[in-house]
């Protein structure tokens, strides 16, 4: 019994070390986009997030066409967002206040397109092919 319980571990555990390994190794080959906080803002929401390029080359200018979703799953807002410049394996905050949203109101943001994808020996593309999404916010992000 002893012995079966310690294979049931190692084997969940490989799986675990395996599925990390994965997740580092799609991070590695493209961008990850974090949406991290919604705030309430003066002029709607002010929408936090974090990105990191694990591209070899920097990205000189990359935007995202930003689908919002509201709490009734229809489209609230399709905005362009400049995250500006992304050095290779550093991580930058970008925040955008949009205007005219209440941020309990946002439940999910889909990242549609990246409309710039700028940068020396960047392939066309090179900046939606295996991005990885994730949200630590109230609404979800999706690529």
């Amino acid at each position: 019994m002893t012995v079966r319980i310690l294979l049931l571990s190692a084997l969940m555990s490989a799986a675990a070390v395996s599925g990390a390994a994965a997740e580092e190794a799609a991070k590695a080959k493209g961008l990850t986009v974090e949406l991290n906080a919604l705030a309430a803002s003066q002029k709607g929401c002010l929408f936090t997030f974090v990105a990191q390029s694990g591209l070899a080359q920097d990205i000189a200018k990359v935007s995202f066409e930003v689908v919002i979703f509201n709490d009734k799953g229809t489209v609230e807002r399709l905005a362009l967002l400049d995250f500006r410049d992304l050095p290779s394996g550093k991580a930058k905050v970008r925040q955008f206040d949009v205007p005219g949203i209440k941020c309990e109101a946002v439940k999910n943001l889909l990242i549609n397109d990246a409309p710039a994808c700028e940068g020396e020996g960047l392939a066309k593309g090179a900046c939606m092919d295996g991005i990885v999404t994730r949200s630590k916010a109230a609404a979800g992000l999706e690529g």
